[in-house]
């Protein structure tokens, strides 16, 4: 970005980042390697409460988990700005989302948009990333969905 931050970018939208998010075990929320962080799996924390819960398909509706995907995605840049500075990002390289998917659910990919869509939104043509959508049986706490981040930064 050349005239403005990426700050200024979230102001824009009216985005505001939240606090990171806890890690429920031992590990950091990111790292960083170089020029690229790599976030911890994020979950759809709010004010340290999952905002949903549930296998996507069966107690979450599709679109409730594309929702509970950008929160995660929120969850994640948190944890990139507090490494290193949400302005101090050159791309996003990677997205890895997780969909703890009823029988049968197979729309993980639209599930994973939430976070993808919201990249986009942020960092227009730089957001654009390499990407996995994949189901998984459960994940922690009971949540939906889980994002990670590979993100190139200065």
């Amino acid at each position: 970005m050349t005239e403005r931050t990426w700050t200024a970018r979230l102001g824009e939208l009216g985005i505001t980042l939240p606090p990171v998010a806890k890690p429920v075990a031992a590990y950091v929320p990111a790292m960083r390697s170089g020029d690229t962080v790599y976030t911890s799996g994020q979950l759809p924390m709010v004010d340290g409460a999952l905002a949903y819960t549930g296998k996507v398909g069966a107690d979450v509706s599709p679109e409730d988990a594309k929702a509970a995907a950008r929160v995660a995605a929120l969850n994640a840049l948190a944890a990139v700005d507090a490494l290193v500075g949400i302005d101090n990002v050159v791309s996003i390289v990677k997205v890895v989302g997780f969909v703890a998917s009823a029988d049968g659910f197979t729309g993980q990919p639209t599930v994973i948009n939430g976070a993808s869509e919201l990249l986009g939104e942020i960092f227009g043509d730089i957001g654009a990333h390499a990407r996995s959508a994949v189901g998984v049986a459960e994940l922690p706490l009971g949540a939906p969905v889980e994002i990670e981040l590979i993100v190139e930064v200065n």
